[in-house]
């Protein structure tokens, strides 16, 4: 139980980060000695210190070290990157226990660095609150084990199901989802949407109504149908548009040159490419439907305004799944969806 409770104070450190790490994973770590946690750190930003770095970094008394125990939500890294590994600086202080929540399926590190731990003699556990420690890096884990971005389906729909009133943007949910849903889009790496939601609704796919951090915007449009002045093109993000017309950069945004036969798969490779470790699919029915066909999801949120009455319009997607949890928000509801690996 005391194992647990320090790697559960890891998770929660490591959420702090949230958004902010991409391409590495989230990190908390916590030293304890005789019972009392001396020092604590994550992992804030890509570049900057590991979060075993920086708990080491807040301990007052470094003498206590080699009688401490260091917990960490990740097996500490084994390779030099922007920073030194973490394991070899576990194993030159001498701590007296590691303890590791999930081990890391990334081939750089992959049991590498509990190895080089071990070997220096140091007492290492692994697989504390594993399943809770591999729900934190989804995102990481779905890039590196199935070489795609994590992805998330989005819509709002009204009562009867329609995602527009005649074919023309309507709002559907209220202000407090609206914050929600920013919240979300800080949080993940980047937000797709389909030539036809772009021209209809003009969209920034910035972050608005929270401080966060603004996603990488991908628009799928094949023949560039999309004006240059559109807000998908101001340059408040970073931008890939996939076509089939250019390949190049211009400022902060990336054309790629892209076939309609093998769209989906061609895509995915193609943001696994630019390192792309999590997306919100916010596209029309169309663009949404696709991915839903070819059970290309792992999570969806479904926005519903239990009291607007479109009757004609676009309609949601067809998507015949049951939602894990329904959570309300005044008169919209969010069905959160997790799709099961059969």
């Amino acid at each position: 139980m005391q194992e647990e409770f320090y790697i559960s104070r890891c998770i929660e450190l490591a959420r702090k980060a949230t958004g902010k790490t991409y391409p590495n994973p989230l990190v908390g770590s916590v030293i304890v000695h005789n019972g009392k946690i001396i020092g604590e750190g994550y992992h804030h930003k890509a570049g900057e210190p590991h979060a075993e770095i920086n708990a080491i970094h807040s301990v007052a008394d470094k003498s206590l070290i080699p009688e401490s125990t260091i917990y960490v939500s990740l097996e500490p890294c084994a390779h030099y990157g922007k920073t030194p590994p973490c394991a070899l600086k576990i194993k030159e202080l001498g701590f007296k226990k590691v303890v590791i929540g999930a081990m890391d399926s990334h081939d750089k590190v992959n049991g590498k660095g509990r190895k080089i731990i071990q070997e220096a003699g140091i007492e290492t556990v692994s697989g504390i609150l594993e399943k809770e420690c591999t729900e934190l890096n989804k995102r990481f884990f779905t890039y590196h084990e199935k070489k795609r971005p994590y992805i998330i389906l989005k819509w709002a729909e009204s009562a009867d199901g329609f995602m527009d009133r005649d074919f023309r943007p309507c709002p559907i949910s209220n202000p407090l989802v609206n914050q929600f849903v920013h919240q979300i889009r800080s949080d993940e790496h980047a937000i797709l949407v389909g030539t036809q939601t772009a021209l209809n609704d003009n969209p920034s796919l910035t972050v608005r109504n929270i401080t966060g951090t603004n996603p990488v915007r991908i628009l799928i449009d094949f023949d560039l149908k999309v004006p240059a002045d559109f807000n998908m093109y101001n340059n408040e993000a970073s931008t890939l548009v996939f076509n089939s017309v250019k390949e190049s950069v211009e400022s902060n945004i990336r054309f790629i040159k892209i076939g309609k036969e093998n769209f989906l798969s061609d895509l995915t490779d193609a943001l696994y490419r630019e390192q792309i470790q999590s997306v919100i699919i916010e596209g029309g029915r169309f663009t949404l439907q696709q991915f839903i066909d070819e059970h290309l999801w792992d999570e969806a949120l479904v926005i519903k305004n239990e009291n607007l009455y479109l009757e004609n319009g676009t309609k949601a997607p067809e998507f015949p799944f049951v939602p894990a949890k329904i959570e309300t928000f005044s008169d919209n509801t969010i069905g959160f969806y997790q799709r099961k690996i059969l």
